[in-house]
């Protein structure tokens, strides 16, 4: 997909295999699949679609690698981007399943992009996630550990879904 880039921290490589995933549904040049620490927050102007990924680490935070990246984007402005945000974590973590997600979409939404990709948690055992905000849940969380199965399924439909909203 021309002018998308796919950016995504990992610790494991199960983010960053997601990220692959979803760049061969949606038809994105493995090239513009970068880790998070390989890119700038500067290098953003060069993409119309920017699909961030993070995995959840202890009680909610991001990976690692992003940090520095979230710190650079409070000098962004980024009206007429859409931006999308997918997260890998474990439901049995409680109140803090994909608590990364819920980061990436503020730090995204305070540049001014528009936010896109909502998606549904059927099929997932939560009360209450941080990536549900205002009553929708802000982008597609994943379960490698307890729901691999459900995986492939949850990025074709995501996939889909985003090809939609950055085509408009």
């Amino acid at each position: 997909m021309k002018n998308t880039v796919i950016i995504y921290g990992s610790t494991t490589g199960t983010t960053e295999n997601v990220a692959h995933k979803l760049a061969k549904f949606m038809g994105v040049d493995e090239k513009d699949v970068v880790d998070v620490k390989n890119i700038a927050p500067s290098q953003l102007g060069n993409y119309d679609n920017i699909i961030a990924g993070s995995s959840t680490w202890g009680s909610g935070e991001l990976q690692d690698d992003w940090f520095d990246f979230v710190d650079g984007l409070k000098a962004l402005d980024l009206p007429g981007k859409k931006v999308a945000i997918f997260g890998c974590g474990d439901e049995t973590m409680g109140d803090t399943f994909c608590g990364a997600v819920a980061t990436l979409y503020e730090a995204f939404k305070s540049t001014g992009a528009t936010m896109v990709g909502a998606f549904d948690i059927v099929g997932y055992d939560v009360t209450s996630t941080p990536a549900e905000i205002d009553g929708t849940i802000v982008g597609l969380l994943l379960d490698e550990v307890n729901h691999p199965e459900a995986t492939d399924l949850r990025l074709r439909k995501w996939a889909q879904l985003l090809t939609d909203e950055f085509a408009k």
